[in-house]
């Protein structure tokens, strides 16, 4: 019987012709780990109809062992590389990541491969990436919940006179200590006129009695990615503290309740863009309403203005709309989401959303 990562290879094989390409080499990191269910750093595969093959060194020999019933184990090394064996192969049509292989490597593989074409092809498995399966959904889920609790201990612990850097690591300790295998990206803490800053750097800035405090971070559990974004306030908020922050609230409620399966990526981030221009800060959101997760933390779908293709069933999702002013605050509510028929699964849902005054 055939386990979940041969079917992700037959599934692969089966879009070849879509491409008009006899097989594919691959060698961006989580691409390899999804058809291996190894972290995919120093190894890349080349998959055609028939042969699916790793291409690893002595180090990780033992690892591509175990994946012998699906993947055949080619050691490279200073006398062997990939090429040798792409040369030697009787496929003529080599299609090859456009977005992630090394220059050098192409050129390489132009250079010196004779009578066959490479073939730059993008997102072709991402493209099966996109819809997740149980296990994957599962993992998600203890990243998401870690995540979250992780929320419910930081509020309790921030003061005045912290530094951002000093809350951010906190967050990061305390994820890691109680479950999370990794850090999902670099953990953004903001805080005052910082907090306008969307991708904002913690550093040795004071957070002050009235400020804004936006938080967006997650961890990693089996590979799988969490994201999720807070904001708080310290001591006390003005009433246009209180105004923007029920604007983004109201716009991310509004939209967990009305995306679906099927919805144009493009229409989800309608629901929150109008809501948000309605109250005029239309020009102050200036980001997509939310991503894919998964091996990545930013992954296929997109909730954005630009993507006009259906989000699919089990699509895991971020649905975080902002507001940003220059030189006063910003705000941002996030949460994660598995997309289903009728509606979405909020994976955020023990982290509260409501404004909370330190």
């Amino acid at each position: 019987m055939k386990n979940k990562y041969s079917q992700r290879v037959d599934r692969l094989r089966a879009l070849l012709d879509e491409e008009n390409i006899d097989g594919l080499y691959i060698s961006h990191e989580e691409n390899v780990s999804y058809f291996t269910g190894k972290k995919g750093n120093d190894c890349t595969l080349w998959i055609t109809k028939d042969d699916a093959v790793i291409f690893t060194d002595f180090r990780y020999r033992e690892m591509a062992q175990e994946l012998a019933g699906w993947l055949q184990l080619d050691e490279i090394g200073a006398k062997r590389r990939p090429l040798d064996r792409l040369k030697s192969c009787r496929e003529t049509r080599i299609g090859v990541e456009r977005d992630y292989l090394p220059l050098n490597d192409y050129l390489d593989f132009t250079g010196r491969i004779s009578g066959k074409s490479i073939v730059p092809v993008s997102g072709l498995v991402e493209k099966l990436r996109i819809v997740k399966d149980e296990e994957e959904i599962e993992l998600t889920r203890q990243a998401e919940e870690i995540s979250a609790q992780a929320f419910n201990y930081i509020i309790g612990y921030i003061k005045p006179g912290m530094s951002e850097k000093q809350v951010a690591v906190e967050l990061e300790h305390w994820m890691l200590t109680h479950g999370g295998e990794g850090i999902s990206f670099d953990t953004i803490v903001v805080s005052g006129a910082k907090s306008s800053y969307p991708h904002g750097v913690p550093d040795g800035k004071l957070i002050e009695d009235g400020d804004f405090v936006t938080m967006d971070y997650g961890t990693v559990v089996g590979g799988y990615h969490a994201d999720m974004t807070r904001t708080v306030a310290v001591g006390h908020a003005t009433d246009e503290m209180k105004r923007v922050y029920n604007t983004v609230l109201r716009a991310q409620t509004e939209s967990c309740r009305q995306i679906k399966a099927g919805i144009l990526g493009s229409e989800a981030h309608k629901i929150a863009a109008d809501i948000i221009a309605a109250e005029g800060y239309g020009e102050y959101f200036g980001h997509g309403l939310g991503h894919g997760t998964g091996l990545e933390i930013h992954e296929a779908p997109r909730f954005s203005p630009f993507y006009q293709a259906e989000i699919p069933e089990n699509s895991i999702m971020s649905i975080e709309p902002g507001i940003y002013l220059p030189k006063m605050f910003g705000v941002r509510i996030e949460d994660l989401c598995i997309v289903k028929a009728d509606g979405i699964i909020n994976l955020t849902i023990s982290a509260p959303k409501e404004l909370i005054i330190l």
